[in-house]
């Protein structure tokens, strides 16, 4: 089972605490004693130590110094920056609007060979209809509070997803049954969008497996949204956050869960019938 995306921001979090709690350790200091060198309250140190308070670079190289060991402050700051940055709140992402959001995906999809994408609950991006993302997009702006530009954000929305059609890509995509009936816009927006997954899914450059919600005895439950970039990244999508995956042995458990989750989907002529029955269920 893959590790909970939340949790791998927060270990790389206790790593760095457990990092600095030895330091103070090794220097023979009280958690008082240390915060008194660092010129501040003992409990902001407890705080540290439990991984409940970041720590600012300033707060690492005081620590380092206090400590006698000027020469890890480097590496330790190097680290707790990258634990924060795996974390990214949805809001800070979104607060200049959802078409910038988009857009700024262009460079990782024009890099990405080889793009593996599961989604539980819906049609994933690089799929998506105008309709279809229109009204997702709305739904999260209203939602999240966040300026609703969500029609400019579609119309952006499609034209990274012209990466499909050029040269150099290739693109697994994996489906749970239940995300072709949850219906976002109206009836025909919905139509539309399953018409083009009818589409898409005969591209040369496309592979897309419906996991059917009938599936007996299923050797790995629905996970949450994820997108593996070649090897190297996989980027988790969450109520409250995306995390950005990048530890080798984490990224092995996405590769690991997408290869079971690949294993129980149904494909072509069979993928298309669950499509179709989809469509049917509209009218």
């Amino acid at each position: 089972m893959p590790t909970s995306p939340s949790s791998s921001a927060q270990a790389a979090r206790e790593n760095v605490a457990r990092q600095l709690r030895d330091l103070r350790k090794e220097a023979g200091l009280t958690v008082a004693e240390l915060a008194l060198r660092c010129g501040w309250h003992h409990a902001k140190t407890s705080r540290i130590e439990n991984a409940k308070t970041p720590p600012s670079p300033r707060d690492i190289r005081k620590w380092c110094n206090a400590c006698d060991a000027v020469d890890q402050a480097a590496d330790l700051v190097a680290a707790s920056r990258h634990a924060e940055s795996m974390y990214t709140e949805w809001r800070q992402r979104v607060r200049t609007g959802l078409r910038q959001l988009q857009d700024s995906y262009v460079p990782l999809y024009q890099s990405t060979q080889l793009f593996r994408v599961y989604c539980s609950t819906l049609v994933p991006g690089l799929l998506q209809t105008e309709g279809y993302a229109k009204g997702l997009l709305s739904a999260n702006a209203r939602f999240r509070d966040v300026p609703d530009d969500a029609a400019q954000a579609a119309t952006a929305r499609l034209e990274r997803s012209r990466v499909i059609h050029e040269p150099g890509h290739r693109f697994v995509f994996l489906v749970e049954e239940a995300a072709l009936s949850y219906q976002l816009g109206d009836a025909e927006a919905m139509a539309a969008q399953l018409g083009h997954l009818l589409t898409a899914g005969a591209l040369p450059s496309v592979s897309l497996g419906v996991i059917p919600a009938a599936t007996p005895e299923r050797r790995l439950w629905a996970q949450e949204t994820f997108s593996i970039y070649d090897d190297t990244l996989v980027s988790v999508e969450l109520l409250s956050a995306q995390v950005n995956v990048t530890q080798p042995t984490e990224i092995a458990l996405y590769l690991k869960a997408f290869e079971e989750l690949r294993s129980m989907a149904v494909y072509g002529a069979v993928a298309r019938s669950l499509i179709v029955k989809a469509i049917e269920a509209l009218e």
